[in-house]
């Protein structure tokens, strides 16, 4: 299976053209110029951004990566005033973007708490996961229009959460769209068999030794087929997860000192014990599909050794300063901090160089199905390893899973489903409807159902602007929803 071939078959990597919307990004933007500068491809970069002043910024750190010494490409960037203005003519387009967390993060976390919902990220699902993707999708269709109209053939790289939601509206949009959307969890999962593979097995073993056969959803994806360097690792992954450091407990004060991101492989083996098959997601992922992990509270998610995500953290997530996950550009560039040019630990440049007829590359994406999962619904968006060459893209076939992990993926493909079929025309309580299948909110009586949904309806407002809120009986029969 192939998905629709773009007609960029003169591009090479002398004259690329790339568009990044989003451009004004503390944290991906930084990183990839530094790939861009590393590698052997030049071309253009033309970025937009809703914050002007952002993206200008990263326009002069990008040309002045492109002059350090090392640099061995030649990138230019400019910023532009529109997205169609950037879009125009591109031979690649990155999507990258968020809202202000202060804003709209710091609600999806803690509303839901309110009612008992102790979610630990709230980035792909549970209550506010659906409302980051009811944010986001509205916008995301508005630049599939655009890709449509000023690079029809372009490919579109989508990193923004919730992947599946925002890939699947792409399609939805626009279904001629050469758009994948990409993700690191599985190449975490990679990183740590390779250290299994290292310690166990005496294999002096990489990311890039490692194999896998992928498959399930973004953030709820799993494997059935693991090998380093053509050795069968699922062996050693059944011993492993029979022994005492696999079947660890936590308590909350063992996980005050711990960063968010730690991530204790406590969920991914239980699941493993209770399946047969392995997911390939990090557990503070994990338990907002799989919530019965979450349901006894914060101090359940604790025991499995997974530290919420407070609103206080997303809130400083956009200030450079108090954040451990943006990059200060203007400091690496007064000589404030010191500043060494490397490569980033994702795959972009590897897709990039593939698509431009370099080296043949697998890895894990996100594209709509045609058969790569065997008994999930069509045209859902799932993650699967791809074969990716000159122009083109090429789903792996990954076969089918056990009836309950199914049962549990298809569940939430309903949801995603249900709530991209109401962003076309913005009917709210026909995306109710998927917010109340969703396993974390079906937990909730219906009164409270409704008061959390009309609650985070209230706190975000101006970011669901291209929603029926006025024409919403959901919301008008509502107490939380302020009514004139």
């Amino acid at each position: 299976m192939t998905l629709a071939s773009s007609t960029h078959g003169s591009v090479d990597g002398d004259d690329v053209h790339i568009a990044y919307i989003g451009g004004g990004s503390r944290q991906w933007a930084p990183a990839l110029f530094q790939d861009l500068a590393l590698s052997g491809i030049d071309g253009e970069v033309r970025l937009y951004d809703t914050t002007s002043e952002s993206a200008e910024r990263n326009v002069r750190f990008g040309n002045w990566v492109d002059d350090q010494e090392n640099a061995t490409a030649d990138w230019s960037y400019g910023a532009t005033e529109t997205v169609e203005a950037a879009l125009d003519g591109a031979d690649f387009v990155v999507l990258s973007t968020q809202y202000d967390p202060a804003e709209t993060f710091v609600h999806d976390l803690d509303i839901p708490q309110e009612y008992g919902i102790h979610g630990a990220v709230a980035a792909t699902t549970g209550p506010g996961g659906l409302f980051r993707a009811m944010r986001t999708i509205p916008v995301y269709r508005e630049f599939a229009a655009a890709i449509r109209e000023h690079c029809p053939d372009a490919w579109v790289f989508n990193y923004t959460n919730p992947v599946h939601f925002i890939t699947r509206a792409l399609y939805d949009e626009y279904p001629d769209i050469n758009a994948i959307g990409l993700c690191h969890e599985v190449l975490g999962t990679r990183e740590r068999l390779a250290r299994y593979a290292t310690d166990h097995l005496g294999m002096d073993a990489s990311r890039e030794d490692i194999s896998v056969n992928v498959k399930g959803i973004n953030h709820f994806t799993w494997v059935d087929e693991a090998r380093c360097r053509g050795v069968d690792l699922w062996p050693l992954i059944d011993d492993l997860a029979g022994r005492e450091e696999a079947r660890r407990t936590f308590t909350t004060e063992d996980l005050v000192d711990e960063s968010v991101f730690t991530d204790n492989w406590q969920v991914t083996w239980e699941l493993y014990r209770r399946f047969g098959v392995l997911p390939a997601t990090g557990d503070r992922h994990l338990v907002e599909y799989a919530n019965w992990f979450i349901q006894g509270g914060e101090a359940t998610l604790n025991r499995w050794g997974v530290k919420r995500t407070g609103s206080d953290y997303r809130a400083k997530h956009w200030t450079p300063a108090e954040s451990d996950q943006t990059t200060d550009v203007e400091a690496w560039m007064s000589g404030e901090r010191e500043f060494t040019l490397e490569p980033s630990n994702e795959t972009f440049m590897d897709v990039l160089g593939a698509l431009l007829g370099e080296e043949t590359y697998v890895t894990n994406v996100n594209l709509p199905n045609e058969g790569q999962i065997e008994d999930l619904p069509s045209d859902a968006v799932v993650e699967t390893n791809a074969v990716i060459r000159r122009n083109e893209v090429r789903p792996i076939a990954a076969g089918g899973f056990p009836r309950p992990v199914r049962s549990l993926i298809r569940g939430h493909i309903d949801t995603q489903e249900t709530v991209v079929e109401a962003s076309r025309t913005g009917d709210l309580d026909a995306a109710f409807e998927g917010f109340l299948i969703d396993p974390q909110v079906r937990s909730l009586p219906p009164d409270d159902s409704r008061e959390l949904f009309a609650d985070l309806v209230g706190a975000q407002e101006r970011y669901l602007e291209d929603w029926d809120l006025d024409g919403s009986t959901v919301l008008a029969e509502s107490a939380a929803y302020p009514t004139e």
